[in-house]
C-alpha cells in the first residue's frame, strides 16, 4: 500500500493513470501533453510499474502501458475506513435512524405487530373488568 500511495502522490503520475483508463498507450503518446521530457515520463512510468499500478508489454518495436487498478483496492479500503464513523458514533447513528423510523411508522399507523406495543403516555383509558 505504501508504494501505491507514493506513486499517487505525484500529480504527473496521477494524470498518467487517468490517461491509461481509456486504453493502453505507448510512452510517446503519454509524454505528448506534458511539458517535461520523455525520459522524465519514463521515470514516472517506472515508479507506476514498480507499484503495480501499470504494466507494460512489448508490441512490435514499442511498449504499451496499461492501467492495473487492483493495487488501489487496499488503499481505497483504508481510506473508506478513515471516512466511516468509528466506535460509538456509528452505533448512535444507527440508533437515531431506528428511532426516526419507529416514530414515523407510529405516526402513520404503519407499525405492525412486530413493532411492539405503543409506549405508555399516561392518557390511555383502562377498562373496568370488575
Amino acid at each position: 500500500m505504501d508504494d501505491v500511495a507514493v506513486a499517487l502522490a505525484d500529480p504527473v503520475r496521477r494524470e498518467i493513470l487517468m490517461m491509461l483508463r481509456a486504453r493502453p498507450l505507448p510512452v510517446g503518446e503519454i509524454a505528448r501533453p506534458f511539458p517535461i521530457s520523455r525520459p522524465a515520463i519514463s521515470r514516472h512510468l517506472r515508479v507506476l510499474r514498480e507499484s503495480g499500478l501499470v504494466r507494460d508489454e512489448p508490441v512490435g518495436r514499442r511498449r504499451l502501458y496499461t492501467l492495473t487498478p487492483e493495487p488501489l483496492g487496499e488503499l481505497a479500503g483504508w481510506i473508506a475506513r478513515l471516512s466511516a464513523p468509528a466506535g460509538w458514533e456509528h452505533h448512535l447513528d444507527a440508533l437515531e435512524t431506528e428511532v426516526h423510523r419507529t416514530r414515523r411508522e407510529r405516526a402513520t399507523g404503519t407499525a405492525g405487530p412486530a413493532a411492539g406495543p405503543a409506549p405508555h403516555t399516561g392518557h390511555e383509558r383502562t377498562e373496568d373488568t370488575a
